[in-house]
C-alpha cells in the first residue's frame, strides 16, 4: 500500500471525476497515413486535439492533466520527423502560453530538458514562470521523459543528499522516493489513457501508475475528442478502487489511512 496518503481515495471529489488524468497521445502518424497525408499533418491535428482535451479538463475541474508529448525513446524516429516535432513544439508553446495564462492554467514540464535546444529550453522555462501562480488546472507536458529516467534521477538526488550529509541515516522508503520524482508536488494519476490501439504504458510514469486505472482505446489521437474523454471517465467511475482493501471496506468507508 502506498505510503503517500495524499493519493489514496482522494480522486473522489464532488463529481467523482479523477483528480489527475495522464494520456499517451498515440496515433498521429497513422491518422495522417490513413488519409494519404504526410505524418506532419497528423502531428498538427494532434495539437488541435490537445486544445479540446485541455478545455474539457479545465471546465470539469480536473486538477492535473499530464500529456506524453515526446518520450526519451522518440529520438530514434527519423531525423526529419524529430526536427519537425521540435519545430512544432516551439511554435505551439509560443502560441498557447498566453492562452493558458488567461484561463488560469498552470504549465509544467517533466523530463530531461538538456537534450533540447537552448531556444526550446528557454521557452519551456518562460511558460512555467508565466503560469506558475495559476490554479484552475495544471497541464504537465512530459518531454524527453521516461519512467526509468524519472526513477534514476530521483535515486541520484537521494544519493547526492546522503553524500553531502543533507540526509543522514535515512531509510529508503516509498515516501522518500516520491519526494524526489519529477512529479513530487502532484497527486499520482487516477486515470491513464492511451489512444491508438496499443495496450502498454511504454515507460511512462512507471512509479506513479502503480494504482492507476488503465483505459485503452483504438481511437487515434487526432480523433480523440471531448466525447471520447467522457467515455474514459465514465469507465473510470464504474470501477471500484480498493488499493488493497476489500470491497466491503470500500463500500463501508472503513478504510484507515
Amino acid at each position: 500500500m502506498p505510503t503517500d496518503n495524499r493519493n489514496i481515495l482522494e480522486s473522489d471529489n464532488n463529481n467523482n471525476n479523477p483528480r489527475h488524468i495522464a494520456i499517451i497521445m498515440d496515433g498521429n502518424g497513422r491518422w495522417a497515413q490513413n488519409r494519404f497525408m504526410p505524418r506532419a499533418v497528423g502531428h498538427q491535428a494532434g495539437v488541435k486535439a490537445v486544445r479540446k482535451i485541455v478545455e474539457y479538463c479545465a471546465n470539469h475541474k480536473i486538477e492535473v492533466l499530464t500529456l506524453f508529448a515526446f518520450s526519451s525513446e522518440n529520438w530514434r524516429r527519423p531525423a526529419a520527423e524529430v526536427a519537425l516535432l521540435m519545430t512544432l513544439f516551439i511554435a505551439t508553446l509560443q502560441r498557447e502560453i498566453n492562452k493558458l495564462d488567461r484561463n488560469n492554467i498552470r504549465l509544467r514540464f517533466i523530463g530531461d530538458r538538456t537534450a533540447f535546444s537552448d531556444k526550446l529550453q528557454q521557452k519551456m522555462a518562460e511558460g512555467e514562470e508565466q503560469t506558475k501562480g495559476n490554479t484552475d488546472l495544471t497541464v504537465v507536458v512530459a518531454a524527453n521523459y521516461g519512467g526509468h529516467w524519472d526513477m534514476c534521477q530521483a535515486f541520484q538526488k537521494v544519493v547526492e543528499k546522503m553524500a553531502t550529509g543533507e540526509l543522514e541515516n535515512q531509510v529508503i522508503s516509498e515516501q522518500l522516493i516520491n519526494q524526489h520524482l519529477s512529479t513530487a508536488d502532484l497527486p499520482d494519476p487516477d486515470l491513464f489513457i492511451r489512444t491508438g490501439g496499443e495496450q502498454r504504458v511504454s515507460n511512462f510514469m512507471l512509479w506513479q501508475l502503480a494504482y492507476t486505472e488503465l483505459y485503452f482505446t483504438t481511437t487515434l489521437w487526432p480523433d480523440f475528442d471531448q466525447n471520447s474523454l467522457e467515455d474514459a471517465i465514465k469507465s473510470f467511475k464504474s470501477r471500484q478502487r480498493r488499493f488493497g482493501h476489500t470491497s466491503e471496506q470500500v463500500l463501508n468507508k472503513s478504510i484507515t489511512l
